[in-house]
């Protein structure tokens, strides 16, 4: 769309506050952190807010670099990402209506559901996705779905549909001092060698993602033969699976399955020499943070979800199961690596190539 010289398409006056509606879980919004590196650089001095789940206001403290403000997404009938409080949603949408955006960008989805929502905020005007057919609340600003391709470049596609280009597809995920602090406060992690350990995550926020407990044991094993010592990790709510794999290990392990915030999960993971995981959200953290990782996969997920570099972060994805060795050739294939002096950089070439 041709906007001659006018930023975003919204007159002489670039954007001064902007709203960003991307209310889900942190792979998701790690996903979402070269779009949001796009617009910052567009609108360097644009006011930009996300409304998110309550966990993510640590998100935007993190990202203060692009994010200046947060507001708490209440939920909204046909969202799954939280069942909706409606009896607060008259409240939300007069607040955020007061506050007259600029711009609101619907970054959460396809559209259905929440194009609607994304009008409720009252914006001057608002930007998106939408599914053709489906309800379009501005056919200049909103882009059809991209029904193929990574999510991290569906978003940057509207992104530079809006204006925005590109800034690299590369995410983010900076370490704080109160992280390494955090990470400090367990006895046992400071025993740990940067290098010389692996982290098991054998959780997943959808069950029908998690490879077999006995299957992510076997490659427990296996590392552990090699040298390194095991680190489980996972939520407070995956305990039960984390004590499930250290119970098939017969190897010593490390089980810090609810134990470690968001920030000292990120400083633990940065020293790790490997991580074997589901898809979910810690994949993305590792690709965020460089570290080799192993992603067992199910479905079509890795056409939308896998990790840009395929080097550094093979995905294994079977119809008929991923076999545990298989996951051990690719682990010691990175290990190896690593070991060998081949900088991560050198791994970044070789998945380009």
């Amino acid at each position: 769309m041709d906007r001659g010289n006018s930023p975003f398409g919204l007159g002489d006056v670039a954007p001064r506050r902007v709203l960003i509606l991307r209310a889900l879980q942190l792979g998701d919004l790690l996903c979402a952190v070269p779009a949001l590196r796009a617009l910052r650089a567009a609108l360097p001095a644009a006011e930009l807010v996300l409304i998110g789940l309550p966990w993510a206001r640590s998100f935007v403290a993190r990202f203060e670099r692009y994010l200046d403000g947060f507001r708490e997404f209440p939920g909204f009938p046909g969202l799954p990402e939280r069942e909706p409080q409606v009896d607060r949603l008259p409240s939300f949408l007069a607040s955020i209506q007061r506050e007259r955006f600029d711009l609101a960008i619907q970054l959460h989805g396809s559209g259905p559901f929440v194009n609607p929502l994304i009008v409720l905020l009252g914006a001057r005007f608002c930007a998106g996705f939408f599914l053709p057919g489906d309800y379009c609340p501005d056919p200049e600003r909103f882009l059809p779905w991209p029904e193929q391709g990574l999510e991290i470049r569906r978003l940057l596609q509207l992104m530079e549909f809006l204006g925005a280009p590109r800034q690299g597809e590369d995410l983010e995920f900076p370490i704080l001092a109160d992280d390494v602090q955090s990470l400090g406060t367990i006895g046992e992690a400071a025993a740990l060698v940067p290098g010389d350990y692996a982290c098991i995550h054998p959780g997943a926020s959808v069950p029908q993602r998690r490879w077999p407990v006995g299957r992510f044991a076997a490659v427990g094993r296996a590392l552990a033969d090699r040298g390194l010592s095991i680190v489980l990790t996972g939520t407070t709510a995956e305990a039960g699976l984390t004590r499930a794999v250290a119970s098939e290990l017969a190897r010593p392990c490390l089980d810090l399955a609810g134990r470690t915030d968001l920030g000292a999960l990120a400083v633990l993971l940065s020293r790790a020499g490997i991580l074997v995981c589901n898809d979910t959200g810690v994949s993305h953290l590792a690709a965020a943070l460089r570290v080799p990782s192993v992603v067992i996969s199910t479905g079509d997920n890795p056409r939308r979800w896998a990790p840009v570099n395929r080097a550094l972060h093979p995905v294994l994805c079977r119809d008929s199961g991923v076999d545990p060795r298989e996951v051990i050739a690719h682990a010691e294939g990175l290990l190896a690596g690593r070991r060998s002096g081949l900088s991560l950089t050198g791994l970044k070439r070789q998945a380009q190539a």
